[in-house]
């Protein structure tokens, strides 16, 4: 077997003399090429060069599907054209021409967008308004047939002008005031399954699902824009303004319905700061409509549960515009038990009476139960509530404000004591014996560490300055006589006097502080200035607003003319403190000095046989001096003096003040 060898073809080598010839010319031909570059004219050149295309281009007339005998569909091969082979030299040129379409179409895609006019801010807002208007009236004439309405308003708020997004959220708000029914919306969980109802029950039902599910996500949507930091617009408000005024106006209106908890959540967390500004002015408002209008009881119990925790998670640096808040409270005037921080007591009269049993077979038993759990729902749908569920609500209510004064007095908060204090008074007659021991402590404990602070910074105990957030400061001697007032207001209101003996309630320590209060408040220069701070108001603050000189007569109302035992105070403490007073009148601004005139005329036309003695020289028992320094207030001796100061206010230039003293000394004579 023979092998033939592969044929190699040979090639031919060009010698050293041929491969420099292409060399040389091609340099020259490089020369020529950037010589002549300059005189080129390109667009003339393109101008002239012959245009490609289809010289023979036939048209065709065949199916491009056909079928054969056999049944089965064959697809036409139409042969290719030599001229349009010819017509694409190259995939080069085929390419150029594809990106210069795209270049092209790009290039109009741009134009076109930058010729689409945006439609102006002002436009948008006017239709806006116009398509709100149309969503708004359609739900309110029939709210059941254009639900879906409530859905394409709460579209506008997603937008990013801010004006249309106020809009929708005031409109949502006006139209949920009017379409919210008087009851509340049972949860779609909680109904029964496999219940037989009729069209229209079930159409209503679906009409209460979709509203409760577009008020949800109303409320998320308020929540959110509430914490939001926007700018104000033209008109002064922001968008976090507009949320807050809906909340509000949302609480004060339908406070029974769903999601009561979320809006409370909004306004108690606008109240959390040290200074009350705008919109926690408006919160302050409508928790107080509720508190006033609410005969329920449950809003306003879960209102102060989310203020007393708010207030402890805030260490209390809140304004006392919020403690203030308690006062607006029903249970003032309705709650009849005693209560503290820990426990309620209740009359014996208002307990429940035991029932008698009646013996019922198992199908009135079962009957009974159905009827009870029916009348359970309706109760809960109408929002209406029990008396005996009502008191627990409020005496729950009660606990809760209890516990907080008494926080506030543990701390020592200097910016909320007068709110406490006050409080305190107010709620006197709903404090429980044992409580009552508790607060006296707490008031002289207070008293002390005020007397102590004075001692150790003397400048500080009459003066009141602003800190560095721009709150005032403590004023221990304003917070004596807050102390002082409120224990008296709290022994005359309530049924403690009638068993001190028992509870060894003992008030001399408040007497005394005050008696040796009097000589240094009579050379205080802010005597007759109130410590009223831009977020107080008259309405809810009604001892801090007062001047110094109104709390030192109500000090001295309750000791020298007390409501519960007016014909026993001593005879001693009596003149001590008339003596006493005479020759702070003498210091006293003109206004100041005619209140205490009146003050001790008053005096004199219930104990004028004890002190009269004071007055007429021949008629004095006294022996050795008269010590207005005394620690003591028995132990002053005042019945060793006379009340020369008389003489002195005869010739006040202030004829008021010489009229008073007058009046004074005829009361005493008589």
């Amino acid at each position: 077997m023979t092998t033939t060898g592969t044929k190699r073809r040979k090639l031919a080598h060009h010698s050293s003399d041929d491969e420099s010839q292409p060399t040389s010319s091609g340099r020259k031909a490089q020369k020529d090429f950037f010589r002549h570059a300059s005189n080129w004219n390109l667009e003339q050149d393109y101008e002239t060069r012959a245009r490609k295309g289809k010289k023979h281009a036939k048209e065709s007339n065949k199916l491009p599907q056909i079928k054969t005998s056999d049944g089965r569909i064959e697809v036409l091969q139409v042969p290719r054209n030599e001229d349009d082979a010819a017509s694409i030299e190259s995939d080069a040129d085929w390419l150029e021409g594809r990106e210069e379409e795209e270049m092209e179409s790009e290039t109009d895609e741009i134009e076109a967008a930058e010729v689409v006019p945006a439609i102006p801010e002002p436009q948008q807002i006017l239709e806006a308004q116009e398509e709100l208007a149309k969503l708004a009236m359609a739900v309110n004439e029939d709210p059941e047939a254009n639900v879906a309405s409530l859905k394409a308003m709460a579209e506008f708020g997603k937008s990013k002008v801010a004006t249309i997004r106020m809009l929708a959220l005031m409109t949502q708000m006006t139209v949920y005031k009017d379409i919210i029914p008087g009851y509340r919306i049972r949860p779609q969980s909680e109904e029964p399954k496999n219940e037989k109802i009729s069209k229209e029950v079930r159409q209503l039902r679906q009409f209460e699902q979709a509203l409760v599910s577009g008020y949800r996500g109303y409320i998320k949507e308020l929540a959110l824009c509430a914490k939001s930091e926007t700018t104000r617009m033209r008109n002064g408000k922001s968008l976090s303004n507009i949320a807050v005024t809906c909340a509000c106006a949302l609480m004060t209106s339908v406070p029974h319905f769903n999601y009561r908890s979320d809006l409370l959540k909004i306004l108690v967390g606008k109240l959390s700061r040290r200074r009350v500004d705008e919109d926690s002015a408006e919160c302050l408002k409508a928790l107080e409509t509720l508190f006033c209008d609410d005969e329920e009881g449950r809003p306003t119990l879960e209102a102060v549960s989310l203020l007393a925790k708010m207030m402890r998670a805030r260490d209390f640096e809140v304004d006392e515009s919020v403690v203030n808040l308690f006062l607006r409270l029903r249970l003032l005037t309705e709650f009849v038990g005693k209560a503290s921080q820990d426990r309620v007591e209740r009359p014996s009269e208002n307990a429940p009476k035991p029932q008698k049993r009646e013996f019922r077979n198992k199908r009135e038993r079962k009957a009974m139960k159905a009827q009870k759990a029916l009348e359970k729902d309706m109760a809960q749908a109408d929002a209406l509530v029990s008396h005996e569920e009502r008191d627990r609500m409020q005496s729950d209510t009660l606990k809760l404000v209890f516990a907080t004064y008494f926080r506030i007095l543990k701390q020592r908060s200097p910016h909320l004591m007068g709110a406490v204090l006050e409080g305190l008074a107010k709620y006197a007659h709903l404090i429980n014996q044992d409580f009552f021991g508790d607060l006296l402590e707490a008031l002289k404990d207070l008293i002390r560490h005020s007397d102590e602070d004075a001692e150790a910074d003397p400048a500080e105990a009459g003066e009141e300055e602003e800190d560095e957030d721009g709150l005032p400061s403590r004023n221990l001697t304003r917070e004596g006589l807050l102390c002082t007032v409120t224990a008296f207001a709290l022994l005359a209101g309530q049924d403690a006097h009638n068993s001190r003996n028992e509870l060894h309630l003992d008030l001399s320590y408040f007497t005394t502080h005050l008696f040796k209060s009097i000589l240094l408040l009579a050379t205080a220069a802010d005597l007759e200035n109130t410590t009223l701070t831009p977020s107080s108001s008259s309405s809810t603050s009604k001892i801090n607003v007062q001047t110094t000189t109104v709390l030192l007569l109500r000090s001295l109302t309750g000791v020298l003319l007390p409501a519960f035992n007016a014909r026993q105070v001593p005879p001693l403490r009596l003149a001590a403190f008339c003596k006493q007073l005479m020759t702070t009148t003498l210091h006293l601004p003109e206004k100041s000095a005619q209140a205490v005139l009146v003050l001790l005329g008053d005096v004199a036309h219930a104990h004028a046989k004890k002190v009269s003695s004071l007055w007429h020289t021949e008629e004095r028992k006294g022996d050795g001096n008269f010590n207005p320094l005394s620690d003591s207030v028995e132990g002053s001796n005042p019945f060793a003096s006379t009340v020369w100061e008389g003489e002195l206010l005869r010739k006040h230039f202030s004829p008021k003040v010489r009229q008073g003293t007058r009046m004074l000394e005829k009361d005493m004579s008589g």
